[in-house]
């Protein structure tokens, strides 16, 4: 249950940089120094935000299910009987939450860095 709480936190940042990679990409060029007309090829991924947003939303709810559910029982030692290793898995789990809702509201507030 570890291992596919896991994944699904690494597929949500995956997810949510795909939301946002036609947004944050141009503008991380045009702050790096980088512009010309070619940077408006770089939205061609737009069409594909909402899969991705979609793709995110569904991954962060498999972690939160995986993480903050109590299916698995756990034998004496093992790493998921250490309340450290639980406090460490929801921690983990809320920055990544923070990280993708930035990333899927960053085209509403990009603005702000033009």
């Amino acid at each position: 249950m570890q291992n596919r709480s896991n994944l699904s936190l690494t597929a949500s940042v995956v997810a949510g940089l795909g939301a946002s990679v036609c947004c944050v990409l141009p503008l991380l060029l045009v702050m790096a120094g980088l512009g010309g007309s070619w940077l408006a090829t770089l939205t061609a991924l737009e069409p594909f935000r909402p899969i991705f947003v979609a793709a995110s939303v569904l991954a962060l709810f498999f972690a939160y299910r995986g993480i903050f559910t109590k299916t698995e029982v756990c034998e004496p030692g093992r790493a998921c009987a250490d309340p450290r290793v639980q406090r460490r898995r929801k921690a983990v789990f809320w920055v990544v939450a923070v990280f993708v809702v930035g990333l899927l509201s960053f085209p509403y507030y990009a603005g702000l860095f033009l």
